[in-house]
């Protein structure tokens, strides 16, 4: 393959021809912190002991205050801005240490005590996640050792204001994706508020004073689903069709998933038309994974289910379907499965499971519908900000492809 002017062939891919190829071991030293011994940690105590399992996360074990100042002192400890990796199971994942007390589990979680005059930690951050980490020994369990991270993990590096300037570039990036997901948690956080608030009848809209009733799931819906003898076999799961086969996996977030559905054929279709779908019905698993809801917006062909779903309708219009499909993901309901489970393992969900689920709404219509459209319009805010979301993520994956690579310089 031509490389073009100024670029050059590496065994890390073509980069500028100003850049260098290090290997890690050259970058910096691999360092680890002292082992800790399993009669040292503790469930409960001063400072987080993160083992590999919970690196990353939340730590179940942790040290003393003294062994931690002890072994800080005397050993191997991270600084803060050191970016540690995870060099066991799966290895190549980094958590930049923020310098709180924490001790990391010697070999299986390790760093690069490397010289910033060479390499920056703000620039190896990004560097790092498109690293190629790809070694094992042996066994089903990849691992990371010091001769593969001293030797043969090879990393490009610019001169230093360019890693600075790439650092910088994706780190702004980073920072709209970390607004973005704070944004998001405080708007899903503000619709989980106001579904309990408007779902019970503690809030009102403007311009609606009617009583509320109690309705009860089993008297005022009607329950379908596919009944046994209709069983489909896995030979009757079609990629292709004019019939859609919707199954509780095809849920995502309170909708159906129609690109991942398969198909039957119109014999199976037309052999049950309660569970032909419409517009605005609301199903609900009821085997494997139970209790999942989605709400049909429509349909661009015609649908059915199979034997783990229920399709639930109002009967003589007792309540707007929207209306109630928000009831199914609120608290409300979350708690009834919860009171349903308890001192047992529910795998399957009945008609008859239902009978003890009541509900308020209001006797008016229009009020349903006016509160599904205000928790509808919430949901198309988070839909449009978790779309702007994934936009932004895959802006920051083609600048680090070309950034990283050099294909586009910043200086």
């Amino acid at each position: 393959m031509e490389v073009k002017p100024d670029y050059k062939q590496t065994e890390v891919g073509v980069i500028p021809e100003d850049w260098e190829v290090k290997p890690l071991g050259e970058i910096g030293g691999v360092r680890m912190c002292k082992r800790v011994l399993k009669h040292q940690t503790r469930e409960y105590g001063d400072v987080p002991f993160f083992k590999i399992g919970t690196f990353g996360g939340d730590a179940d074990a942790f040290i003393s205050q003294s062994l931690f100042d002890e072994f800080k002192r005397k050993y191997s400890f991270p600084k803060k801005g050191d970016i540690l990796i995870s060099a066991a199971g799966t290895i190549g994942r980094t958590v930049i240490y923020d310098g709180s007390p924490a001790y990391f589990q010697d070999s299986n979680i390790v760093w690069i005590d490397n010289d910033e005059s060479k390499a920056t930690n703000a620039y190896l951050w990004h560097r790092y996640q498109v690293t190629k980490w790809s070694f094992s020994h042996g066994g089903t369990v990849a691992r990371l050792y010091n001769d593969n991270l001293k030797t043969k993990i090879l990393i490009p590096v610019p001169a230093l204001p360019e890693q600075r300037a790439i650092a910088e570039a994706l780190s702004d990036v980073d920072g709209l994706l970390h607004g973005l997901n704070q944004l998001i948690a405080k708007k899903r956080d503000f619709k989980q508020a106001a579904m309990q608030q408007l779902l019970t009848g503690q809030t009102r809209l403007p311009g609606f004073h009617g009583e509320w009733n109690r309705l009860n799931m089993a008297d005022d819906s009607t329950l379908k689903a596919r009944i046994g003898w209709q069983g489909l076999t896995t030979a009757e799961y079609l990629k292709t069709g004019d019939y859609f086969l919707v199954t509780g996996t095809d849920f995502s977030d309170g909708h159906i998933a129609w690109s991942s559905c398969c198909h039957v054929t119109a014999e199976r279709y037309t052999q049950d038309r309660n569970i032909q779908l419409r517009p605005n019905d609301i199903l609900l698993t009821k085997d494997g994974t139970i209790g999942k809801v989605a709400f049909v917006e429509s349909l661009s062909k015609p649908a059915t289910l199979n034997s783990g779903v229920f399709v639930i309708r109002p009967k003589d219009e007792a309540y707007n379907p929207r209306f109630f499909y928000y009831v199914l993901t609120s608290r409300i309901f979350e708690e009834f499965l919860t009171k349903l489970q308890a001192g047992s393992t529910i795998s399957h969900l009945y008609q008859k499971d239902f009978v003890s689920f009541s509900f308020l709404a209001p006797s008016s219509l229009p009020e349903q519908t006016a509160i599904a459209t205000v928790l509808t319009d919430m949901d198309a805010e988070l839909a449009a900000l978790e779309q702007r979301r994934e936009k932004t993520r895959a802006l920051k994956q083609a600048m680090m492809q070309e950034l990283l690579t050099g294909r586009i310089r910043l200086l």
